[in-house]
């Protein structure tokens, strides 16, 4: 792939960022770098010194943003809205131009204070960028279209923080990711009563992201459009999140992108069981973004993104557009749920059945989620597996007949190169609360990294043998 820069969101103009200048840290210790994704991006042949350059100091890639911009943006947080938001601790570093021609964000976390960080440093703990990594590397690996941890750089401050032991080491960070125009970049146009730029971040987001919601250029239509695409891909989203047994924790609406990307892990988790009221955030008192209610929180951030377009688009057209949401949630579980488990979808209501089924055993189970969807990637193929397994007490009786059923009514897709070698190996993949201290654990204690990249390495190995189409 080559480098094909751009700087399309400066286009937008100075009322939606900031110009700010990159902190200075005292030391560059390259600790993760995604070569894989660097050279799909064109940029894998900088040497480590250049990658530090320009994603630890911040030097601008070639004809491209000249200088860093921190987005403004506002947000309903656990649904109390803020308008004191925007990028408080990062901005966005560059823009490239993918191999299909779509649009691409370099952004930063823990790379200084802009306008936005009121009280805060600026600064993102090493311990938080390691976790960022982990989330987002299994998240891909499970088929999930998230950001991509591109860059963490240990940066040598000692930082002081309520949640961690402190002082604790800092990092910066780079993700790469299709869009950072959250949810709330158009709540804060809304705010300001700002029809202009409604109608400019409309423009934008289509040509850029959803060309398909174009609509001759005639903005109450081109928003309607645009809000239907938004619904079916963050749906698809959703579905995804719930395949995986994954927990967000923080689904603000600030935290919700026009392309249907998960991305900003802090307090993310995975389920060690099937459980709906499962949180991930300590701060969620009152689970409202526990597991079950994910799907009703993205549909809730959605309303107040058709809310903005009101501005420019009449709301009858709006609430069809948002009447998506729901069959492209279905539609998203189901693709993402007979992925995991390596099967061919059959039909909506063969995959609905599969799905329930699932929850249901691992319900009334309480069989680890991970493990189950490991033992029985290939469907009823995978008995002899199974029933040599860790779990084979949990597949008899009554509660296994239901999915037993569903799974023999379809079949298992042609294994990918490499399957074996992981779904016959040491287990799956899993990142639960307490293998990720168990990771840190060295890391701060001794600076020992291999814990870690043993564990990179076999979610690479995972990633590799599900083999899963992401919408990348």
């Amino acid at each position: 792939m080559t480098y094909r820069p751009s700087t399309a969101h400066a286009d937008l103009g100075p009322a939606f960022f900031d110009v700010v200048a990159p902190a200075r840290f005292p030391q560059h210790v390259l600790r993760f770098r995604n070569q894989r994704w660097a050279e799909a991006v064109g940029l894998g042949g900088l040497s480590d010194a250049q990658w530090i350059s320009h994603f630890g100091q911040f030097e601008p890639l070639p004809d491209n943003l000249p200088q860093p911009l921190a987005l403004r943006y506002h947000g309903h947080q656990f649904r109390s809205y803020n308008p004191d938001l925007g990028d408080g601790r990062g901005f966005l570093a560059a823009q490239l131009v993918d191999g299909e021609g779509r649009l691409l964000d370099l952004g930063t976390k823990g790379s200084g204070q802009t306008p936005y960080s009121r009280s805060g440093d600026g600064r993102l703990t090493l311990k938080g960028g390691v976790r960022e990594v982990l989330a987002s590397t299994l998240l891909e690996a499970f088929g999930v279209y998230t950001s991509k941890t591109f860059s963490l750089i240990e940066t040598g401050e000692q930082l002081m923080r309520g949640d961690e032991p402190s002082p604790t080491r800092s990092a910066v960070m780079v993700r790469l990711s299709h869009s950072h125009v959250r949810f709330g970049t158009f709540q804060r146009c809304l705010a300001h009563n700002d029809s202009d730029g409604i109608a400019a971040l409309v423009a934008h987001c289509i040509r850029h992201y959803h060309p398909q919601a174009a609509r001759g250029g005639d903005v109450a239509k081109e928003a309607a459009a645009l809000l239907a695409a938004v619904s079916q891909a963050t749906g698809a989203l959703a579905g995804e999140w719930m395949a995986a047994g994954f927990v967000h924790g923080v689904l603000n609406t600030d935290n919700m992108v026009v392309t249907g990307e998960s991305f900003d892990y802090g307090p993310w988790r995975f389920l060690p069981r099937y459980e709906p009221g499962f949180t991930a955030a300590y701060f969620d008192q009152t689970g409202l973004y526990a597991f079950g209610r994910q799907p009703g929180a993205v549909a809730w951030n959605l309303e107040r993104f058709a809310e903005c377009l009101t501005l420019v688009a009449p709301v009858a057209e709006l609430e069809d557009a948002l009447r998506t949401y729901a069959g492209a949630f279905h539609e998203g579980l189901r693709r993402a749920l007979c992925a995991r488990l390596g099967l061919r979808q059959v039909d909506a209501d063969t995959d609905d059945e599969l799905a329930a089924a699932v929850f249901q055993f691992l319900l009334k189970s309480q069989a680890p989620f991970e493990r189950t969807l490991f033992d029985w990637h290939g469907g009823l193929a995978r008995r002899a597996f199974a029933m040599a397994g860790p779990q084979a007490h949990f597949y008899q009786g009554e509660d296994f007949a239901r999915l037993e059923a569903a799974l023999g009514a379809h079949e298992p897709v042609p294994p990918a190169p490499g399957a074996a070698a992981y779904f016959e190996g040491e287990g799956p993949a899993t990142l639960l609360i307490e293998e990720v201290e168990a990771l840190w654990a060295p890391i701060a204690e001794r600076d020992d990294w291999s814990l870690f990249a043993a564990k990179l390495d076999h979610i690479e190995r995972a990633r590799v043998a599900h083999a899963i189409a992401s919408r990348r």
